[in-house]
């Protein structure tokens, strides 16, 4: 259930995904990675030999937009007395408006949500936002096993974080050329063991996944028939069989097993959260086909059930974008509303001192509240308590909620009507 954990990720990383569609004139933006562990002085020192470096720049104009990049960067760095325990992140640099000459000192300082354990600076056409875009990756856990008759790698999936837990052998002896009893003797001892090898692996294996809060699945991989064998016996526990997502052909086992099997399992994995997705959606459709009474859609309208603190689960549309402006008469208190773009929110606060009020018709309204439609909607379900969920376009039920219900859906927690 995401908590506001999962809200500040998605406000991080909507951030990160602004960041990236910047652009500079020329190389003249700076990213600054200060890792936890690194001085600040020390930074401050790199820095300044960066300044001394740019004054050979032969473009006045890059020139000075790169000195006073470096200088932002330097004034902000100077706030911190030794970096965060996650690192510090900074961005700084001339960002054109409206074309060229239209340029605007834009600093941007960023706290990691995890520790960085890169630090860098780098001057360039656009902000380095990569090494923070991959902590707001989806951070679920996996377990993956990679067995075959001889050895087996148990490891963990976290976003992108590989770990190996621990290794097995098998100590199967060879097949027996001997004949007679003493080959079927042979073969008795020989399935023994096989059979004890598979024992331990299940035994390890369960102990270890069964430690790991919320594992969402786990993928099986090897080279050969053994990974069926063992998926289909009773060496995993009960709860644990039914999250086996799939079993995957791989050409070897040890750690280069389970790198194969991340490779081949990246459409598996995004499968599995967007059947999250598709579940989530077909929650609300089936509160409203029932007509229940619990399923509400549309800005307005869940803005509503959110401020009477009713909504148990907001479904907010990846594609979701604009301004909310909150607009009061003066003359007779009427309160109104208007959303619509960036561009558009603005136009209507420029043009406050000619807007008609719609109760009175005087041109005396007020913004008393103005600010993105998202963080509207968050702040709301923070206070209420309401879990929220940021659903993709990559499901029908995802586009289903883009395209037929207004971008925005809820699930209340009793019924409205």
């Amino acid at each position: 259930m995401p908590g506001p954990d999962s809200v500040a990720r998605f406000k991080f990383k909507r951030t990160l995904e602004q960041l990236a569609k910047k652009e500079g004139r020329g190389t003249e933006l700076i990213s600054l990675y200060v890792p936890p562990d690194r001085k600040i002085h020390e930074v401050l020192g790199q820095l300044r030999e960066e300044l001394g470096t740019a004054v050979n720049i032969k473009s006045r104009t890059t020139r000075n937009n790169v000195q006073d990049g470096i200088e932002r960067t330097m004034q902000r760095l100077k706030l911190f007395k030794e970096p965060p325990p996650t690192g510090l992140v900074i961005f700084a640099g001339a960002i054109p408006q409206n074309g060229a000459g239209s340029e605007k000192m834009e600093t941007y300082t960023l706290i990691p949500p995890e520790p960085i354990t890169v630090g860098f600076y780098r001057c360039d056409a656009r902000f380095h936002v990569e090494p923070l875009l991959a902590l707001v990756a989806d951070k679920d856990t996996y377990g993956i096993l990679v067995i075959d008759g001889t050895e087996a790698v148990v490891a963990t999936l976290k976003g992108r974080r590989v770990e190996i837990l621990k290794t097995f052998t098998s100590g199967t002896p060879g097949k027996s050329r001997a004949g007679g009893q003493s080959a079927r003797r042979f073969e008795r001892i020989r399935e023994q063991v096989i059979n004890d090898y598979y024992k331990r692996v299940g035994q390890h294996f369960n102990e270890m996944m069964l430690e790991i809060p919320d594992l969402k699945g786990i993928i099986i991989g090897g080279p050969g028939p053994t990974k069926y064998v063992f998926e289909e016996g009773e060496y995993l526990q009960y709860t644990l069989k039914k999250k086996v997502l799939s079993l995957i052909d791989t050409s070897y086992t040890s750690e280069a097993g389970v790198e194969e099997v991340v490779e081949k399992s990246g459409e598996i994995l995004k499968g599995v959260r967007y059947g999250e997705e598709k579940q989530l959606v077909q929650k609300f459709l089936y509160e409203l086909g029932h007509e229940t009474g619990k399923a509400a859609f549309g800005e307005k309208k869940v803005q509503e059930y959110l401020e009477k603190g009713i909504v148990d689960m907001l479904l907010i549309s990846e594609k979701l974008e604009g301004e909310r402006v909150v607009l009061k008469c003066k003359n007779c208190g009427n309160v109104e509303e208007f959303r619509g773009t960036r561009y558009e929110a603005h136009a209507v606060i420029n043009e406050l001192s000619t807007r008609p009020c719609k109760n009175c018709g005087k041109p005396m309204l007020e913004s008393t509240d103005h600010g993105d439609i998202i963080d509207s909607f968050l702040e709301y379900a923070e206070k209420s308590a309401s879990k929220v969920e940021v659903i993709s376009e990559e499901t029908e039920e995802g586009r289903m909620l883009r395209d037929s219900f207004g971008k925005v859906a809820a699930v209340l927690r009793y019924g409205a009507n």
